[in-house]
């Protein structure tokens, strides 16, 4: 299996995770459940596998666990030298995570904490956007063409959705999930994240990752997304907590007429004089022309914008 960039690096990163307080917190925690069964692999080698996963982008398990298995620095870090996990072991451990979500959940707001304490500015900002993720699995509705229709899934909690084209990958369905995430726009971070189908609509999730970023305590001011977030009941939820969205305007009728535009009077284009938060309402001011001067000989001068 081919290395990726930067594994030698990499390795020293993981070590450095495995040895902060918030994954040792986690890794305490996840203990105390293990009460009876086999012991399997320890904690700390099996949450050193997951950060290994997201430290070098791997898509599957089974990518994950070959890489460990021909690199024994990684083996070393995770404290598996000559014995690394099956795959088998790992999707275990994914769904063991998955059922002590609320204590990764716990780590994960330790983190951001600790984010805040050293980066002020982070979580003031965000950038709201939905990524697809495809299954590895068949989603097709008939076993072949002009079949019978299929009575189990392979992952049933996967679902049909539309992507748009980007590059030289085509628009489409695609049967898998969504990624909502929303980043800060200073740092590059990640501030809250959300998973669902993908027929379930970007736009839903707005709000939830707004409340997500909150609770972890991000001020999250304003919100830039893109058109798929332009729709009155995205903008109001918004405002209902106190962030600022940033958003492209879709090309309705009512901004084809101009609707959307500063008001106008006979001196021009008023100017944007802030929003008052407690009415809903944006606040404009007329600029008129400056009062004419009158020049040396006594003629006006004429004043132009």
């Amino acid at each position: 299996m081919a290395v990726p960039d930067g594994t030698a690096g990499g390795t020293g990163q993981l070590a450095v995770l495995l040895d902060s307080p918030e994954i040792g917190r986690l890794i305490r925690e996840l203990e105390e459940t293990r009460w009876t069964g086999r012991p399997g692999y320890p904690i700390r080698t099996m949450i050193g596998l997951a950060l290994a996963k997201s430290l070098y982008a791997l898509p599957t398990w089974t990518k994950v666990v070959a890489l460990v298995a021909e690199h024994w620095k990684l083996q070393r870090v995770l404290g598996c030298e000559g014995k690394p996990p099956s795959k088998w072991a790992a999707y275990r451990f994914a769904e063991k995570l998955r059922d002590n979500g609320e204590k990764v959940e716990r780590c994960i707001d330790s983190v951001v904490e600790g984010l805040k304490a050293k980066l002020p500015t982070y979580g003031t900002d965000l950038a709201i956007d939905a990524s697809d993720m495809p299954a590895y699995a068949n989603g097709q509705r008939y076993l072949s063409k002009d079949g019978p229709e299929r009575e189990r899934y392979s992952d049933p909690d996967a679902a049909w959705g539309h992507r748009s084209a980007v590059s030289v990958r085509k628009g489409g369905g695609f049967y898998g999930y969504r990624l909502h995430l929303a980043a800060c726009t200073k740092t590059g971070l990640p501030v809250a994240w959300h998973v669902e189908s993908a027929r379930e609509h970007e736009s839903q999730f707005a709000p939830v990752l707004l409340d997500i970023a909150k609770r972890r305590g991000a001020l999250a001011a304003t919100a830039a997304m893109d058109k798929g977030y332009d729709n009155g009941k995205v903008h109001g939820e918004c405002a209902e907590r106190d962030c600022l969205p940033v958003i492209p305007l879709k090309e309705t009728s009512t901004v084809k007429r101009g609707e959307h535009l500063p008001p106008r009077c006979e001196h021009g284009e008023w100017k944007f004089a802030g929003a008052d938060r407690k009415r809903g309402a944006a606040k404009w001011r007329c600029r008129p022309l400056p009062a004419p001067r009158l020049q040396r000989g006594g003629r006006l001068r004429a004043f132009t914008r």
